[in-house]
């Protein structure tokens, strides 16, 4: 049954009393529907699982969705060094990891290997610190090469059990890291969230048309389900590096690429020794038309700020750790600073730094 209006599935005969009335599948109105007999055995009433989850949900004071119109856009990334960021403030921070088929969170934390444990008070998350827990199918999986194949239902019960069963204990923050688009988990996710309070959502692109195009059906879907946008952050917002971190080439007569960056670095050193602190930076993605500061003007959301693409931040990701404890993300890590004192100053979490003082 697809439903496209609240509980009247689209294919439901003229005069549907509703999947949750009591004469479901037994009124007159519901001979020869296709939904007659699911609709008919189908619980009725409010989901009992929401409740549990409310009382889960309780003891977590804001919850943070991370979502992006397309997949390879640095979601994960963004969602990882959030978490490192506020767990630095000293905030109680959960990471919730619900994009099943693409798990990359435990090892974008340096969780790989890791298992769940149970207790009596329910699921245990994976800590990084005592403050920064994690909760991912990653943790679940026998091989982490298995793919999972699941259709949606399976799926929204996976994530119904993360959020019914995993004991996060006292949290200032759940980061929810979700999978690209608007699918099943998006909509299971705010459904089962949604009576507990969502604070909003970050959402995460690239500078060109190409995805900022699905980042508009992003927006309007956080629109249509009554999720405030936090703000957009546009990723790999141009590639910059020390200049002296490039490899340099040059091309023979038969297009052979031959290696000369040793010769390069000396030169700098040599001739151009105040060159060397330079940022060379090149655009990647076009931005012509703007990117995601132009289209947030147009329809009226938050822009948090841009963030290069750096490969000392994906190396950071690659080997699960922060990209803020050190200085080799000397580029992003400055960039990713400021958006994220933005989103905490913009949404009043900043009080909770004070009340912590």
């Amino acid at each position: 049954m697809t439903m496209e209006n609240g509980e009247i599935p689209e294919n439901a005969n003229e005069h549907c009393p509703g999947t949750q009335s009591e004469s479901a599948g037994k009124s007159d109105a519901c001979e020869g529907c296709p939904n007659q007999e699911a609709c008919a055995t189908a619980p009725k009433g409010p989901d009992p699982d929401l409740v549990v989850i409310a009382e889960r949900m309780a003891t977590v004071k804001h919850k943070i969705l991370v979502l992006s119109g397309k997949g390879g856009v640095g979601k994960s990334t963004f969602s990882a060094q959030l978490s490192f960021a506020l767990a630095a403030m000293d905030f109680q921070v959960g990471l919730l990891d619900v994009d099943i088929c693409g798990p990359s969170i435990p090892k974008m934390l340096g969780l790989e290997g890791q298992e769940i444990h149970q207790s009596n008070l329910g699921w245990s998350p994976v800590y990084v610190d005592s403050n920064l827990g994690v909760m991912s199918i990653g943790f679940m999986l026998p091989d982490p090469d298995e793919a999972v194949i699941w259709r949606g239902p399976r799926k929204n019960g996976l994530i119904k059990n993360f959020l019914k069963e995993v004991y996060w204990n006292e949290l200032d923050f759940l980061v929810v890291d979700s999978p690209p688009g608007t699918s099943d988990e998006h909509i299971s996710i705010v459904q089962c969230l949604g009576a507990t309070g969502i604070d909003g959502a970050i959402i995460v692109t690239t500078p060109q048309q190409v995805s900022l195009i699905d980042v508009r059906k992003e927006i309007n879907f956080c629109k249509k389900v009554g999720v405030k946008v936090l703000g957009v952050v546009e990723n790999m917002s141009g590639l910059s590096q020390p200049v002296m971190d490039f490899k340099f080439m040059r091309t023979t007569e038969t297009g052979e690429h031959i290696d000369v960056s040793e010769w390069v670095r000396e030169y700098f050193r040599e001739k151009a020794p105040e060159l060397q602190d330079l940022i060379a930076c090149s655009e990647v993605f076009d931005s012509s038309s703007g990117g995601a500061e132009k289209m947030c003007r147009e329809m009226g959301v938050p822009f948090l700020g841009k963030v290069p693409l750096d490969p000392q931040l994906c190396k950071a990701a690659e080997e699960g750790r922060s990209c803020f404890i050190d200085q080799k993300c000397g580029v992003s890590a400055p960039a990713l600073k400021i958006i994220i004192e933005k989103l905490i100053e913009n949404n009043g979490f900043a009080r909770m730094l004070l009340n912590s003082a």
